[in-house]
């Protein structure tokens, strides 16, 4: 039993040799690693240029500084007259559009022959799609109207305040009371009266009598002559 013993410790001796060899050389390795690490120099040989300031005088205009400054304001005055001439035909082009066809054009002013309507005579003709009543008055209408006492009108208005002249009454047929149409030389006053209610206008168009609670309205006209009556 003895040698067996001898030869064994022989055996672990032999093996803790070999290990404390090897943990050394691993330890000087990584050692030289570290160091081999800390002392790395860059594959990439000479001089380093990251940090140095790019050189643009090649690319730098040769001119004048006036030379180069009228240039740029050339070219934004030309962008700008471009830009202005684009938007000035455009809304042009919108507003062109936008405008009234040549058929609603026509029907904004009518043009009348007074010499077509004799005295004490009415005449309706349309206009925008509305009845306009042209009464041709008499010398004797037109003082009838004159005589009315304003202040007992419901809607109070001269007949001076209703026509430009005296002889020519020129209004809307339309009742002010729901938009039907009155029958002319008809109803209490000599004037005008709506069968849909019964409101009553008096020969100046003024309402005298039933529901309707303003005059017949007078629309836009003038007599470019003698003869001659534009309505709108």
């Amino acid at each position: 039993m003895a040698p067996l013993t001898v030869a064994t410790r022989a055996l672990a001796r032999e093996a803790a040799s070999r290990s404390l060899s090897s943990t050394a050389a691993r330890a000087f390795s990584a050692s030289t690693a570290v160091r081999d690490a800390g002392s790395y120099s860059s594959p990439f040989k000479g001089e380093q240029k990251s940090t140095q300031i790019p050189d643009w005088t090649k690319y730098a205009s040769k001119g004048s500084w006036n030379t180069n400054s009228l240039v740029s304001y050339f070219m934004v005055g030309t962008m700008g007259a471009i830009t202005a001439a684009g938007a000035k035909s455009t809304v042009q082009e919108f507003l062109k559009n936008m405008s009234a066809s040549a058929d609603v054009l026509a029907m904004a002013k009518v043009e009348v022959d007074l010499n077509a309507i004799p005295e004490g005579k009415n005449v309706i003709i349309k206009w925008r799609g509305k009845p306009v009543f042209i009464r041709h008055r008499t010398a004797e209408e037109i003082d009838e109207a004159n005589k009315v006492n304003v202040q007992s009108l419901r809607d109070p208005q001269t007949d001076e305040d209703r026509v430009q002249k005296p002889e020519w009454l020129v209004m809307l047929g339309v009742c002010t009371h729901l938009g039907c149409v009155p029958i002319g030389e008809a109803g209490d006053f000599g004037g005008w009266f709506c069968p849909c209610h019964g409101s009553h206008y008096d020969i100046s168009g003024r309402i005298r009598k039933g529901p309707a609670p303003l005059n017949l309205e007078i629309p836009a006209y003038e007599f470019p002559g003698d003869e001659k009556l534009v309505i709108g």
